[in-house]
């Protein structure tokens, strides 16, 4: 399921009123923020005026338990190219690579990952990845805050009238982080993986 969202105002409300808004805002920044999972993958498609958000889309691709575990991943696939060449991102953010005590998780947390990495690479995506520090940090200016703080400041950045489930917070807030990130280079350490 995914949702398509409407443009969300900012401080910016007086220049998208003024008929000269085309030549003060350059372009639109759009951005696939994605949360990496074998069985509830979050994805969210966001644009950026400024700082201005538009929702594009955002959801959960899931695969039930009873799938195998190739045909999960061959379904993470084609879902996240069809979102990639129907919304047509500029850039794709995910989570950096953690450390796990479960091997068994690590391994499949890592071939999903892999999964989109490999998507974007075909699909000519750049990849930007960001630790879940620096996402909090960003979306909520908290490095430590909770995934609840995480998805109410989502919601608000973004103007949603629903908080999204989890996995789609925590994709949004990705792609939130990419564009707080992106064109500051005192912000940004991130390079294109």
């Amino acid at each position: 399921m995914f949702i398509r969202g409407s443009l969300v105002f900012g401080r910016g409300v007086a220049a998208l009123c003024n008929p000269w808004f085309h030549i003060i805002v350059s372009k639109v920044i759009r951005v696939l923020g994605v949360d990496t999972s074998l069985r509830s993958t979050g994805v969210g498609v966001v644009d950026a005026v400024g700082s201005n958000y538009k929702v594009v889309t955002w959801g959960t691709i899931k695969n039930p338990a009873a799938r195998a575990h190739t045909a999960c991943l061959a379904h993470l696939f084609e879902q996240v190219r069809e979102i990639i060449q129907r919304d047509k991102p500029e850039a794709a953010a995910v989570e950096g690579i953690f450390f796990s005590k479960n091997v068994r998780t690590a391994v499949t947390l890592g071939q999903a990952r892999g999964v989109v990495l490999a998507v974007c690479a075909l699909e000519r995506v750049p990849v930007f990845e960001y630790s879940p520090r620096s996402v909090k940090q960003s979306v909520v200016g908290n490095g430590n805050a909770h995934k609840e703080q995480v998805a109410r400041m989502v919601m608000v950045l973004l103007g949603l009238k629903e908080e999204p489930k989890e996995d789609a917070a925590d994709a949004l807030a990705m792609a939130l982080c990419h564009l707080h990130h992106h064109g500051r280079p005192e912000l940004s350490r991130s390079k294109a993986i």
